[in-house]
C-alpha cells in the first residue's frame, strides 16, 4: 500500500519567498490546487476496506465465484512507478552547487561595490543644502570653474565667446 502523506514535502513558506511579486497569484492558485489534491488523498482511508467474504458466499448463488474473486482481489497489486529521476536530479544539483556558489560570490562583490557607492552618495550633503563651492569640491570636473574653464550656459562650444566654426577656421588659414 502506498505510504500516507503525513506532511508536505514542499516548504511552502520558503517557496513563497522566492516567488516574484508579479507571479503571486499564479503561486497561490498552484498552492490551492496542491492543497485540494492533498485533502482528496487524505480523505481516503489508508487501507482499503475489509471485505466480508463469508457474507458474499451466503448471498452469491454461483459456487466458486466468491473464492475466485477473493483470490483475484488479494493478488491484485497497484503498480506504483519507481523513482528513477531523483538520483539524476541530485547528481545535477551537486554539479551545479559550485557554479551557484561562484555566482553568489560574484554577485556579493557587486553588492559590496554598490553598497560602497550608496554609502558615498548618502554621505553627500542634500541637494538643497549644497552650495556651488561644495559642488565644486565634490565634483570638480562637472562644476563650473570660472578661472580654469570660463564658459556661458549651456556650456556648449557653439555658445561661447570667440567661437569660430570649423569651416571658417579652414578658410582663414
Amino acid at each position: 500500500m502506498a505510504k500516507r502523506f503525513t506532511k508536505s514535502a514542499i516548504n511552502w513558506v520558503e517557496f513563497e519567498k522566492q516567488v516574484p511579486p508579479e507571479q503571486k497569484t499564479k503561486f497561490l492558485a498552484f498552492k490551492a490546487k496542491a492543497d485540494i489534491y492533498l485533502r482528496r488523498v487524505q480523505a481516503n482511508p489508508p487501507e482499503p476496506p475489509k471485505i466480508n467474504w463469508e457474507e458474499y458466499q451466503k448471498i452469491v448463488p454461483v459456487k466458486g465465484l466468491v473464492d475466485k474473486m477473493k483470490t483475484a482481489y488479494s493478488g491484485f497489486q497497484v503498480p506504483y512507478p519507481t523513482d528513477t529521476l531523483s538520483a539524476k536530479v541530485d547528481e545535477q544539483w551537486k554539479s551545479l552547487e559550485p557554479k551557484i556558489k561562484e555566482y553568489c560570490a560574484e554577485i556579493q562583490k557587486d553588492i559590496e561595490v554598490a553598497q560602497k557607492e550608496l554609502n558615498r552618495i548618502k554621505a553627500l550633503p542634500k541637494f538643497e543644502d549644497m552650495t556651488m563651492e561644495t559642488f565644486y569640491d565634490v565634483y570638480p570636473n562637472e562644476a563650473l570653474d570660472p578661472v580654469k574653464r570660463p564658459t556661458f550656459w549651456p556650456h556648449d562650444p557653439e555658445e561661447q565667446l570667440g567661437y569660430v566654426p570649423p569651416q571658417h577656421k579652414a578658410v582663414k588659414k
